[in-house]
């Protein structure tokens, strides 16, 4: 069976961060081989939690770049796709999926509200309470509308930390415990 997954970091959010880093490793346990890591660039200055054009126009550079990077791929020789996104990375990763019709299995780590914007056959979320660039409630109530099951954190930022470093470990275990269930193993075995 060949299974590809492809990570759509956030801005500063990059593949070496713990949600991006460690739900890589979960993805290659359960038998994801091929790994195609998103890198971007962008000049893109401006509020992006506040201002909607300057978030438009990081999307639309940012969307530019994943579609360059993932335009030699061919979806069809894949048994299973799996997108790992988080912030911005989760608008992203939603709409390439759409766009380019590809039935994709995502993993969406804060995502924003334009996440929701798209359709989500197979997908799981995760939110802090105090996730400073989400209306936590509204991403509550378009996950619930999208059917997309969303694991909320109390006290948690958009890295899905705390100012407790010892509690951090214990949310990304619980996270990681929680994305290899969704994910599964090789053996098809499904944790929780």
């Amino acid at each position: 069976m060949s299974k590809i997954v492809v990570v759509f970091p956030g801005v500063g959010y990059t593949v070496d961060k713990p949600l991006l880093y460690y739900g890589l490793d979960v993805a290659y346990e359960a038998g994801y081989c091929e790994i195609v890591k998103i890198a971007y660039s962008s000049d893109i200055k401006g509020d992006i939690r506040n201002n909607i054009e300057v978030r438009k126009n990081l999307y639309e550079d940012l969307y530019c770049q994943a579609q360059l990077q993932l335009s030699e791929i061919d979806w069809s020789q894949y048994d299973e796709i799996l997108f790992i996104s988080k912030s911005i990375g989760t608008v992203i990763a939603s709409s390439y999926a759409e766009e380019n019709n590809i039935d994709v299995r995502h993993v969406l780590y804060t995502p924003l509200n334009e996440t929701f914007m798209y359709r989500h056959k197979e997908a799981i979320a995760f939110i802090g309470t105090k996730d400073s660039f989400s209306d936590v409630e509204e991403i509550l109530a378009l996950s619930e509308r999208a059917k997309v099951p969303i694991h909320v954190f109390d006290g948690c930022n958009h890295s899905l930390e705390t100012e407790d470093a010892l509690k951090n470990i214990e949310i990304i275990e619980k996270t990681m415990k929680i994305t290899k269930g969704f994910i599964g193993d090789e053996s098809g075995t499904i944790y929780f």
